[in-house]
């Protein structure tokens, strides 16, 4: 195996202990919860913080430790203008939309043929946990901690092979990471698109607003609308119409922006961004390597244990 090859397989190896360390500190803590109080293992919000604290807080400093041991460059940092900023947000927004259609086509495929529900965890996560914790967790936690571990910490050791190696990898392993069906395809593109404005900007603090306001909008906007919709089936309601009117001209501006910033996408530049290390085969170097191999198995297998339920 090169050294190019070498160094992927360690990054994938990195990220296949930060998920396997995630399963251990939940079987622990979820064994001690049930042998001193079993009875919160029914409560929705203690299985949602116990959650978090293991996806995240716990698995955090180790995985840190494990990526700093890899030499890393500094991105030029470049600041965006407020037009920039909701360019950057219609293009989240539509990927976001376009990502859900092909999941949900997908999964309604694999529904149909094997004749059963398959389940998007997150979002009935998000049905059933209070709007604090939608706010503070889905909407604020998760995506600071998602963009250091998915973003900078992986962009920052990378970025010497190219921004589109960086885009691919960040896009690829934070999809597979979220271990099933229904959300792989929006992580994909909006994985790829975060690392991109990352990468773009060197700051990373851009992607993580990003990254909550789409969160938002999927855990606590759209609970509120959904409950106008629910509302309005029972009856006419000026205060729901006025919400499920605003919040589709909105969504539909953004749309618009949106699909208009993915057609200029393409004349993007990297300022100061130069590919120091050139792959003659990009791909067969990223993920035909040990590490990475047996990353993707192991969140493929997660996917097929998730969807056969």
């Amino acid at each position: 195996m090169d050294i190019h090859k070498k160094f992927f397989s360690k990054i994938g190896f990195n990220y296949l202990i930060l998920g396997i360390i995630t399963l251990i500190f939940q079987i622990i803590i979820l064994n001690i919860i049930n042998l001193t109080n079993p009875q919160y293992l029914t409560d929705i919000n203690i299985i949602s913080i116990v959650s978090t604290i293991c996806n995240y807080i716990l698995p955090f400093p180790i995985f840190y430790w494990l990526m700093k041991n890899i030499s890393s460059t500094k991105l030029e940092k470049t600041g965006i203008g407020i037009k920039t900023f909701i360019l950057y947000l219609g293009i989240t927004i539509t990927l976001m939309w376009i990502g859900n259609l092909i999941g949900l086509t997908i999964t309604s495929l694999l529904s149909s043929t094997m004749q059963s529900d398959i389940t998007n965890p997150v979002q009935e996560l998000i049905n059933n946990a209070g709007i604090w914790f939608n706010i503070i967790i889905i909407s604020l936690l998760a995506p600071i901690f998602e963009e250091i571990l998915f973003r900078k910490l992986l962009i920052d050791r990378t970025i010497k092979y190219g921004a589109k190696v960086s885009i691919i990898l960040s896009a690829v392993i934070f999809a597979l990471f979220h271990g099933n069906l229904n959300q792989f395809f929006y992580a994909l593109l909006m994985g790829g698109f975060f690392a991109y404005v990352y990468i773009k900007t060197g700051r990373i603090i851009y992607t993580m607003i990003l990254h909550g306001i789409i969160n938002l909008m999927g855990s606590v906007v759209s609970l509120f609308v959904a409950n106008s919709v629910n509302n309005l089936m029972s009856g006419f309601n000026s205060l729901d119409f006025a919400i499920l009117i605003i919040y589709t001209l909105i969504l539909l501006l953004f749309l618009i922006i949106g699909i208009y910033g993915l057609t200029k996408l393409e004349k993007a530049r990297f300022n100061g961004q130069k590919t120091e290390i050139a792959l003659e085969n990009p791909f067969k170097t990223m993920f035909i390597n040990y590490g990475m191999i047996c990353f993707t198995a192991f969140y493929i297998i997660m996917m097929i244990r998730q969807t056969l339920g």
